[in-house]
């Protein structure tokens, strides 16, 4: 091990030069035609959480040099982070290139990134040990979002977490004229842990699950077939579209990006908020967000970024209950002001219960579908058959399906 440092520490004095930009390795990640499919980097638009590309370059003298490391430094790098990380890591030609787009000719976008990460990745991290899940999948969100919630890909997918409007239904993230959960960072997170928990059942393969994740489980499935049952990623890789292909690739550079942010000459612009200086309360009634930023003295446009839920910046009166993110040193004053519109138990709590099982009996309702039920039972499509002693996969209104309910999951409609 003291070897392989001193190897390590050798490597970069010799090869942790400044320039530029690696030309050679660069113009191929550009040329590469799977690089285009990544929405999040090429869709990049708004300054989340940083008000002037100005302030970045300020706090940053040296933001303009890039280091160039050599090949056994990024291959080092990635091994070190397979010593910690539950979903395997591969480093090869096609994840270098991703790490020299991220590194490289995206270096202003990886800056909001890692800003914005402050507010979410706290979150995610939540949600994802609630699941038991591994904690390094809040990177697919870098992947899939540059962590914009307002981000929404070119066939149409929103949010964090990008889920396309059918998905979001299928989930439970409800989309209307007034506010899109799929926008909400608390629903859409719990949202996306429930499917990536499906797709983990489904394939036992955090490389197949993330490429479910993007291409969706049968566009998976197609490629094991295709590939002759093979259960690789890197083996089946070539059936998949264009743009899975990349995804698996994208995300381990995002990861490794990340991490070794300093390393490449990456800094960090202030930002104005973060996870530990803003609070949720819940609220009932109409209520506007410009009017809000106008009682507590908030710049409406950074109001609207930490509640981009509502569409028309407006609270509905629905009788249902919303999430508003507050500054924390907004919220007595907002409490002393708002009172009426206030719900007694105002901090959001998760009250999902994780263990016991029972067998209990779920009634098909009209627009339900296997798909659906195995997410809302947090099972798989394959246990439900099983279960059921079914071989077809047809489901009709009214048939009563066995369900080992392993998390005491309610019974209620899904719809």
């Amino acid at each position: 091990m003291r070897l392989n440092l001193l190897f390590y520490i050798l490597i970069i004095s010799i090869s942790n030069i400044y320039a530029e930009e690696p030309e050679d390795s660069l113009k191929a990640a550009i040329k590469t035609e799977y690089l285009s499919h990544i929405d999040s980097l090429i869709n990049e638009k708004e300054n989340y959480f940083i008000d002037e590309n100005d302030e970045l370059i300020a706090l940053n003298p040296n933001y303009d040099s890039i280091p160039v490391f050599d090949e056994l430094i990024y291959e080092y790098r990635i091994l070190q982070l397979n010593k910690t990380s539950a979903i395997k890591l591969n480093y090869n030609s096609v994840v270098k290139n991703y790490i020299e787009m991220y590194t490289v000719r995206k270096r202003k976008l990886l800056t909001k990134i890692i800003s914005r990460s402050k507010i979410y990745f706290p979150i995610f991290e939540e949600y994802l040990d609630k699941y038991d899940l591994p904690l390094e999948l809040k990177y697919l969100s870098i992947v899939e979002s540059a962590l914009n919630p307002n981000a929404r890909s070119r066939s149409g997918a929103v949010g964090l977490w990008q889920f396309m409007y059918n998905t979001g239904r299928m989930l439970d993230l409800k989309t209307t004229s007034y506010i899109d959960e799929r926008k909400d960072v608390y629903k859409s997170t719990n949202a996306a842990c429930r499917y990536l928990e499906y797709l983990y059942r489904t394939f036992g393969d955090w490389q197949l699950a993330l490429a479910a994740y993007n291409g969706g489980p049968g566009t998976v499935r197609n490629a094991i077939a295709l590939s002759g049952g093979k259960t690789n990623f890197w083996e089946i890789r070539k059936f998949l579209p264009k743009e899975t292909q990349g995804y698996v690739p994208a995300y381990i550079a995002a990861f490794y990006a990340f991490e070794y942010s300093k390393e490449h000459n990456i800094k960090l612009a202030n930002t104005p908020n973060n996870y530990n200086n803003i609070d949720t309360l819940s609220i009932q009634g109409n209520l506007s967000l410009q009017k809000t930023a106008e009682q507590l003295n908030l710049n409406y446009n950074s109001l609207r970024k930490l509640n981009p839920i509502y569409k028309r910046g407006i609270i509905p009166n629905d009788n249902n209950t919303y999430t508003l993110v507050l500054p924390s040193n907004k919220i007595l004053q907002f409490l002393e002001l708002n009172n009426a519109l206030v719900c007694n138990d105002h901090i959001i709590k998760n009250t999902d219960i994780f263990n016991g099982k029972e067998k209990l009996i779920h009634i098909v309702e009209k627009g339900e579908y296997f798909h659906k039920i195995a997410l809302h039972y947090r099972c798989t499509i394959e246990d439900i058959l099983k279960w059921n002693n079914i071989i077809d996969r047809k489901i009709h209104t009214g048939q009563e399906l066995i369900i080992y309910n392993l998390h005491k999951i309610e019974t209620s409609s899904l719809n």
